[in-house]
C-alpha cells in the first residue's frame, strides 16, 4: 500500500491485472494452449515491470492501454461505455 493506507498506483493496475490473469484462468477452454501461455507470459512481464511502468510521466497513459489490451484480448470488455473504464 502507498502512502496513508491508500493504495498506491501500482497496487490499483496489479490487482486490475491479476483481474485479467482470473478471468483468463476462467476461460481457458475458450482458447488454445499456446493463447493462454503467450497471454500469461506477457501478464508476467507487465506484472514484473509494474512499478517502473507507474513511474513514468504518462504512467496512467501507458499502464491504462496496456490493461485495455489484456482485457480486450481476455473478453473482458465486450460492449463496455468507455466513460465507465478506469
Amino acid at each position: 500500500m502507498g502512502d496513508h493506507g491508500l493504495p498506491s498506483l501500482s497496487d490499483f493496475y496489479r490487482e486490475e491485472f491479476m483481474r485479467c490473469q482470473r478471468t483468463l484462468d476462467e476461460q481457458r477452454d475458450c482458447y488454445s494452449e499456446r493463447a493462454i501461455a503467450d497471454m500469461e507470459r506477457a501478464l508476467r512481464r507487465v506484472m514484473a515491470e509494474l512499478d517502473r511502468l507507474c513511474t513514468t510521466q504518462d504512467a496512467n497513459t501507458l499502464v491504462a492501454d496496456l490493461l485495455r489490451e489484456f482485457n480486450i484480448s481476455a473478453g473482458l470488455f465486450s460492449w463496455t461505455d468507455p466513460r465507465q473504464v478506469h
